[in-house]
């Protein structure tokens, strides 16, 4: 049976001012107030890059089919999707049997709609055998 005025065992306490003041409530509280702030901060920073990104301007396209006409010129039928108030971008390109690329032509789409069919015309230096929709953009680049 141990005496209450005995020191506690050794492994039961931590060396006295080795570890700095650990009882310091003050101090544990305004670290805990400082890394709340910063955490929701960072938290916050993060959010708004996430709704930048994904709730951005945002433009998309689909090629839905193409015709080659002539040696010269490829029939592209695209559908457009895009804010009714964004002026759209959509780069298309046409590739030769050998896999050389025969054409390219930007079309912009300033309809005042959001969803837009149209059939464009893409002309190539030599006879194109695919198209592809390299993509869409909004007009000011975002």
């Amino acid at each position: 049976m141990t005496d209450a005025t005995e020191a506690p065992s050794p492994r039961g306490a931590l060396p006295q001012g080795r570890y700095g003041r650990s009882g310091d409530a003050r101090t544990n509280r305004r670290l805990t107030v400082v890394g709340s702030v910063l955490g929701v901060a960072f938290l916050a920073v993060i959010g708004w890059f996430g709704i930048s990104y994904v709730g951005g301007t945002q433009v998309s396209g689909e090629l839905i089919k193409f015709d080659i006409v002539s040696d010269r010129e490829v029939v592209v039928h695209l559908e457009v999707r895009k804010d009714a108030d964004v002026t759209g971008v959509c780069t298309v390109t046409t590739r030769a049997e050998d896999g050389g690329g025969v054409g390219r032509a930007d079309f912009t789409f300033a309809q005042r709609e959001s969803r837009i069919d149209e059939v464009v015309t893409v002309r190539t230096t030599r006879r194109a055998t695919t198209a592809q929709l390299a993509g869409c953009t909004a007009a000011d680049g975002n």
